[in-house]
C-alpha cells in the first residue's frame, strides 16, 4: 500500500463516520457522497437487514436518517487491509444514540467496512455490523 493510498483510505473511513454522525441528525446527504452507487454494494446494518444494490442501500439510509437517533459513533481498534482497488477495515463502533425512544443507548458493536477505488477515489461498497436491539426489525 502506498502512503497516498493509505492516507486516502483513512480519509474515506473518516468521511463515512462523519456521514454516520450526520445521519443521526437526519441528514443522509453525506452518506450518499461516501458510498458507491453501484448495483453490487451491500449493507448488513444494525437493524438486521441485508440490502443489495445502491437503490436498496440508499432507501435504508434515508429511513435511518428519518429516525434522527442523535448522538455520535466513532471507530476504535481499527485494522486496515488495502489491495490495489479494494480495501477492508475491521473495527468496533462505540458511542451512543440519544433519541431511541428509550432515552440514551450506548453503542458498542463490531463492524466490517469494504471500499473500492472508483475513478481514483475510495468509495464504500459494504458495511456489516452487529445488531442493535433498538433497531432490529
Amino acid at each position: 500500500m502506498s502512503a497516498d493510498d493509505e492516507k486516502a483510505l483513512k480519509e474515506a473511513v473518516a468521511g463515512f463516520y462523519a456521514a454516520l454522525d450526520a445521519l443521526f441528525t437526519g441528514d443522509a446527504g453525506p452518506m450518499r457522497a461516501v458510498w458507491s452507487h453501484a448495483d453490487d454494494v451491500t449493507y448488513l446494518g444494525p437493524d438486521g437487514g441485508f440490502e443489495v444494490g445502491w437503490n436498496e442501500v440508499e432507501r435504508v439510509w434515508d429511513k435511518q436518517a428519518a429516525l434522527k437517533l442523535g448522538g455520535k459513533v466513532s471507530p476504535s481498534d481499527m485494522r486496515i487491509t488495502v489491495g490495489h482497488d479494494l480495501a477492508v477495515t475491521h473495527n468496533f463502533e462505540k458511542g451512543e444514540n440519544t433519541n431511541t425512544g428509550s432515552g440514551t443507548v450506548s453503542v458498542s458493536i463490531r463492524a466490517t467496512n469494504l471500499f473500492r477505488k472508483e475513478d481514483g477515489n475510495w468509495k464504500m461498497i459494504g458495511h456489516h455490523t452487529d445488531l442493535l436491539p433498538f433497531l432490529a426489525a
